[in-house]
Order: C-alpha cells, then structure tokens, then sequence
C-alpha cells in the first residue's frame, strides 16, 4: 500500500467546473504514473465517473453517491477510499466533493485519523463560476467558508468578464487567483506541499461491505432514486445498457423542466451522449466514451412529483 499519497481537493459550487478541470489535469497525467479520482455526488445515481470515464491504463475512479463528503466519517466514504487506495495503489489522488458539500470540513477531516500518514493532503483547490461572481451572484455559505483555506481560487468561465469585473473580483478574493475557462489547468500550477509517496503496509485502511448494489429486474425498468436533503432534491435514473433513448424527445423534457442541475449520459438514436448544465444553461451534448449504462441525475431546488418525473423519463424512451 502506499503512504503519503498526494491529495488533492477539488472543491466549488455547482456548475463552477470541478469536473472539467480535472478532466483537464487527466489529460497532463504522466505516463508512468497511477491516479485515483474519489468523487462524491449530492444525487444516488452518480454521473461524474462516468462523465470523467475514459480508456486508458493508470486511471481509477470511485464513487460516493448520496450526501455530501462533509459525511468523511460516515462508514460508505471510509470504506469507499480504502477499497480504492488498496485497488489503485495511486501516486497521486483527486477528490472531487458534491458542490453542495462542507469543503473545510472535509479538508480537515482527510488530516486526521486513519487518513493521518496515508494522505498528504495539498492545499485545498477552489474552481468558482467567474460569470456568476461577476453578475453579482453570491457563494453559498459552505463555499465562502471554505475560502481562506484555499492555496488556489480557479476562476473558471472568465472569457466574458471585463477587465473590469475581473479587478472587482479580486479585490474581494484575496488569494492566489487563476483565470481560465472549460476548466483548463496546467498540471504545474496545481497548490503543492512537499509529499511523495512511499510502500506501506495498507491493512490499517478501513474496509468493510459497501452498501449493495441494486440490480434491474427487467430491461425495460429502470433503478430510480430519490434524494431528500435541506440542501435540495435530487432523481436519479439507471436504464439497463439494452435501452434506447430519443434525442429530440430527451432534449425537449429537460428543457421543460426547473432543475437546477442536470447531468446525464445515455444512448440515444444519435450515439452514447452527455450533457453537465446548470440551470439556465442551454443543453450541450457531447460524445461519450461510457458504454456501462444510461445515467441521468437531476437537482431540484424543492420537492418535485416523482410520478410525473417518472414517466417522462419513461416517454423518450424507443
């Protein structure tokens, strides 16, 4: 097993770009060496490892689907990054936390105790929406806290902010700043502290069953799931790799719907497709590499009808 693995914390609101830009680092990824990505998402589905999915050797990733990583001793999470240390035997690891998540105290939590001497956790990487600053939209409480620990702020979709919006922003964000858009990142700029990692014995790191896996009883039916937290309201969708979906039929729900986030990869009479949008963003569809499933996780600000939710999903179904 490995010690003193270096870790790095990809943190930021919804929609700022966290998966774009470690899609970015993936890229820069030196050829000898193994990366493991963590990622945790507010909704029960699970969409960024299979946004992020690529073939390629020397890449693991893992999920904690549900919540928010602030849950660090919650027994999924322990569990959940012990199996993947052992599995990948990483030099260097990613943790992407659900935008609705507590960054500093998952920060501080990844310092102590049975992480202490496995992790060197780096200083603490934000990626905020640079447009969304500029146009006077405040960070949440979670996010602003977790501010003064950053060793960088990546001020993301800034290629239509002025001059002069860029110097207002950063009279407010008093830290080392980085602007950029679709997430791109040089792999030198990332925050470092000292750390290399090192053989050790990993029978220390937590193990145990993770929570079962839901299977499909029938093709046609899919595995759904509801999420009810102060912090919104999520459906998640998990169609069988045999089901088709209709583009047009797909595009014109979703744009009839008030998500505030909507993630989904599916296969549609077009090809296997993503899209990551935030509310108010217009539907992007690109090329995916996923072949596993049909995945589509949507965040509501409130509760919404399931049963309506339910069959329209089911509708653009061929």
């Amino acid at each position: 097993m490995l010690k003193q693995i270096p870790t790095h914390l990809i943190a930021g609101p919804l929609g700022a770009g966290k998966t774009s830009l470690i899609r970015q680092l993936l890229a820069q990824r030196p050829a000898h060496e193994r990366w493991a990505v963590l990622i945790n998402e507010f909704g029960q589905i699970g969409l960024d490892a299979a946004l992020l999915s690529r073939d390629e050797d020397g890449l693991s990733f893992s999920e904690v689907a549900g919540g928010c990583l602030c849950c660090v001793n919650g027994v999924p999470f322990q569990v959940g990054l012990g199996r993947l240390l052992r599995k990948a035997r990483p030099d260097r690891l990613f943790i992407e936390p659900s935008g609705l998540g507590h960054p500093s105290s998952l920060l501080e939590q990844l310092g102590q105790a049975p992480w202490e001497g496995v992790l060197a956790v780096q200083p603490l990487l934000m990626v905020l929406d640079a447009a969304a600053l500029a146009a006077d939209r405040p960070l949440a409480d979670n996010q602003r806290d977790a501010l003064p620990h950053a060793g960088l702020l990546v001020l993301n979709k800034s290629e239509e902010v002025d001059e002069a919006s860029r110097a207002r922003i950063a009279r407010s964000l008093p830290h080392a700043l980085y602007w950029t858009s679709q997430g791109l990142l040089p792999f030198d700029r990332l925050p470092l502290a000292d750390a290399v990692a090192t053989v050790t014995d990993g029978r220390c790191l937590p193990d145990g069953p993770l929570p079962a896996v839901t299977v499909w009883r029938r093709a046609e039916e899919p595995i759904c799931l509801v999420q009810d937290q102060p912090e919104g309201w999520s459906i998640g969708w998990r169609w069988h790799p045999s089901q088709r979906f209709d583009l047009l039929r797909v595009q014109q729900w979703l744009t009839s719907l008030p998500w505030r986030r909507a993630k989904l990869v599916v296969q549609t009479n077009a090809g296997w497709l993503s899209v990551n949008a935030l509310e108010g963003q217009a539907l992007h569809w690109q090329n995916s590499e996923w072949r596993k499933d049909s995945r589509l996780e949507l965040i509501f600000a409130g509760a919404q009808n399931e049963a309506t939710l339910r069959a329209g999903m089911a509708a653009c179904r061929l």
